[in-house]
């Protein structure tokens, strides 16, 4: 939690001074364009992502299958855009760092082994409370259901 604050703090400064050197050695102008032209091509990877990722789900799902790892890649993409879109150099490096495919595979492989090792954990903290816990006196043991009969009155 503390790394992040740090992050958050540290993050629009260090963009301020390299804004600030990039912005003295070449100019004003040129500086900005650098600043918008990286905006525009923040937005049009993002809209690229998002087709891109709705091509590769809905082509999954026709063969029956789950689109995990296209969405978990759509959202990488998504995320590389957004850091290029934002104003800055050194959040421009970082989204083409995560755009890069080397790159992009190895923050892919590691976001799927921390998704797996978070539902190992719930999984094994619900079933060490279902284990510990004892049925409740009230409850009955199987589901709740109602059966009944119903016909439909339209007027």
């Amino acid at each position: 939690m503390r790394f992040f604050f740090l992050l958050f703090l540290l993050f629009p400064l260090a963009e301020l001074a390299l804004l600030i050197r990039v912005g003295s050695a070449i100019g004003v102008l040129p500086t900005l364009g650098l600043l918008v032209l990286g905006g525009v091509i923040g937005v049009l990877l993002m809209r690229l992502a998002g087709f891109s990722t709705a091509w590769r789900a809905r082509e999954r799902i026709a063969r029956g299958e789950l689109p995990e790892r296209e969405m978990l890649q759509g959202l990488v993409m998504v995320i590389g855009g957004g850091l290029i879109f934002l104003p800055g150099f050194l959040s421009d490096l970082l989204g083409l760092l995560v755009l890069f495919p080397p790159t992009r595979r190895m923050m892919l492989g590691l976001l799927q082994r921390k998704v797996e090792l978070q539902v190992q954990r719930q999984r094994a903290f619900r079933q060490d409370f279902e284990n510990n816990t004892p049925p409740h006196p009230q409850r009955p043991q199987r589901p709740d259901v109602i059966e009944g009969e119903w016909e439909r009155r339209d007027k």
